[in-house]
């Protein structure tokens, strides 16, 4: 099952020569993740009554034709495929004449939200989605990322406006975090058409984290 939605970049999803940044592209991707899951019964409304909430584990997405402002958008999202305890989630999004602009693949786990713990993805959770298996926007599986040698490093305290709904830090906050430790050179001169995020631990309000920076 294919679900889509109509979005349309707006003055504060735009940076540089008025084009869409990253974050407005991921968080469309996002949003539609979210109405999908609410369209059978599994949405943000839901979480406080039935226990259960959709965790993003990692993703990656690659831009390619970057959207500018005004533009009309459709997103497109579907399950790819369900394991025990992942989910597996692509994206596509479109300019008004069909033309892909993006792509993005995704991992989720399913989480007793008062357990704060994965549950497993039992087949009637999963038929609710009617994954697409044939369907993959990139040709392979996100890769591991290796850390090597950084360069520099930041202190960092999680403020109020870092954190979701769930209380974690939400996840386009670490986004705005890589690009704070970027140099200026490269903020400044560089645009960044692929994205790979990956989330291995929560971090809540209040807690210091420090960022490093390193080349590969």
């Amino acid at each position: 099952m294919i679900y889509s939605n109509d979005y349309k970049i707006g003055i504060e999803d735009i940076g540089i020569n008025s084009e869409a940044t990253n974050k407005a592209l991921l968080a469309i991707m996002q949003d539609v993740s979210a109405l999908h899951s609410a369209s059978i019964g599994y949405g943000v409304l839901e979480i406080e009554t039935k226990k259960r909430a959709w965790m993003l584990l990692d993703w990656k997405m690659k831009v390619i034709k970057r959207p500018k402002y005004n533009d009309e958008i459709k997103a497109e999202t579907w399950s790819r495929k369900v394991e025990r305890l992942y989910a597996y989630r692509d994206f596509q999004l479109k300019d008004k004449d069909g033309n892909i602009v993006a792509i993005g693949t995704s991992r989720w786990i399913f989480v007793d939200t008062d357990r704060r713990r994965p549950v497993r993805l039992t087949a009637d959770i999963a038929d609710l989605y009617e994954s697409e298996t044939d369907k993959n926007v990139f040709l392979e599986e996100m890769e591991d990322i290796k850390s090597g040698d950084y360069l520099f490093k930041k202190d960092y305290c999680i403020q109020r406006r870092d954190i979701d709904i769930n209380q974690p830090m939400h996840n386009l906050s670490y986004l705005d975090m890589a690009y704070e430790i970027l140099p200026d050179n490269i903020y400044n001169n560089k645009v960044f058409h692929n994205i790979r995020i990956v989330y291995q631990k929560e971090i809540l309000i209040g807690e210091n984290v420090e960022w490093y920076y390193e080349e590969q």
